[in-house]
């Protein structure tokens, strides 16, 4: 197994959305709720972009109605804002350093998380050496095309959950995205489930992959992925 203590973050590089004035990318609660979990539980957490580079914020998610206490800290902490610009492209990661993967959300991951070669390298190396995969809502979209030794996808037959379609409709922004999360999963051959009342904290653990609905459920996943470090390893390449 690889370093137990390091966690990859993933963050989108997108930032424009097809027809809107204003700016998508990482929905920051996203990772910094994950981050406040992680390091509290000792994890060490790097972060990486498809293309390496700045990270940007998704004017929304730095609203009044989503920017706590605990998050607008990040925005003020020079270091952390200075990661956010400089982040390692996803060709330059060594995956056998990194004990779990976790992509964070945001819409800017529709459009460069699905289709970015190198993440999913980086996926499937962990995940078959034995890591946790884990994601959170839009992030869940990296997942789509993550294969297992079989060439199956590996989402097939899992348990997983992701930014609903109702949710997008209820965003208002159903028509700006590539795709619909949820019935990309189903298609893939997922066992999609979801909340009964949208945005509200929704988890879903199936073996070593871990997936978050919303943002609201940021806090949670980062204590499941916390959980599954701390049980024995699952080494064999395609185990539960």
């Amino acid at each position: 197994m690889p370093d137990r203590a390091r966690i990859l973050v993933v963050l989108t590089n997108h930032s424009a959305y097809p027809s809107r004035p204003d700016k998508t990318g990482l929905w920051l609660a996203e990772l910094t709720h994950f981050l406040d979990v992680v390091d509290a539980a000792g994890y060490e957490a790097d972060f990486v972009s498809p293309g390496g580079g700045p990270v940007p914020l998704d004017e929304r998610s730095l609203g009044w109605l989503y920017l706590n206490s605990e998050t607008r800290k990040y925005l003020k902490n020079p270091a952390f804002m200075s990661s956010l610009k400089n982040t390692k492209a996803a060709t330059d990661v060594d995956p056998t350093d990194y004990a779990a993967i976790y992509y964070a959300g945001g819409h800017g991951t529709m459009w460069d998380f699905r289709d970015s070669a190198a993440l999913r390298n980086l996926g499937e190396r962990i995940y078959r050496q034995g890591g946790v995969v884990s994601a959170v809502c839009h992030g869940v979209a990296a997942l789509l095309d993550l294969q297992d030794r079989n060439g199956r996808p590996l989402v097939a037959g899992r348990k997983v959950t992701g930014f609903s379609t109702r949710e997008e409709w209820l965003s208002g922004l159903k028509g700006q995205v590539p795709f619909l999360l949820e019935d990309e999963l189903i298609a893939k051959g997922a066992r999609y489930s979801k909340a009964l009342l949208p945005f509200t904290s929704f988890v879903v653990v199936d073996g070593r992959i871990a997936t978050g609905q919303n943002p609201g459920s940021s806090k949670a996943i980062a204590k499941a992925v916390v959980k599954l470090l701390g049980e024995p390893a699952l080494v064999k390449e395609g185990s539960p």
